[in-house]
């Protein structure tokens, strides 16, 4: 058995698929409820009234589940050592109850850590988008990864 990914094994260039998820009513209600209750979050009469179009998921449980994948797909088999961050974070287009969603990255800089040589830097954008090909969810993001 292979072990878990390290930095040596990404190139710019790399891009893959992280899987999907479909957006249930139960679930877009529930984060609304805990995280961001805005009626069009919570309410599917107030979602179809609202210029969002229909009953709509919070962005932030959109980037949830963007995270979500991004472990299942990818840093669950790195040897991920966390993230400085994340840089322009969109949410373009509404996600509506009943969208299948599909996360992607593409790797676009690996560069060694010039003060650590136990990890590197792994840029990569990162995209969601629904059953239409329609981007709904994108950000840029560094990930630190171990080396050896």
């Amino acid at each position: 058995m292979q072990g878990p990914r390290g930095f040596d094994d990404f190139a710019a260039g790399e891009a893959g698929v992280l899987g999907s998820v479909e957006i249930t009513a139960d679930a877009v209600i529930a984060f609304a409820e805990e995280f961001d209750p805005q009626p069009f979050h919570l309410d599917p009469e107030a979602g179809r009234a609202s210029p969002l179009g229909g009953h709509a998921a919070s962005g932030w449980h959109t980037t949830a589940l963007m995270m979500r994948l991004m472990v299942d797909g990818l840093l669950g088999a790195t040897r991920s050592m966390g993230s400085p961050g994340v840089r322009d974070l969109k949410w373009p287009r509404p996600v509506l109850v009943g969208d299948r969603l599909t996360g992607r990255y593409e790797v676009t800089a690996v560069r060694p850590s010039g003060r650590r040589s136990d990890r590197g830097y792994v840029d990569a954008a990162f995209e969601m988008v629904n059953q239409r090909g329609e981007r709904v969810c994108a950000f840029t993001a560094t990930i630190i990864v171990g080396r050896g």
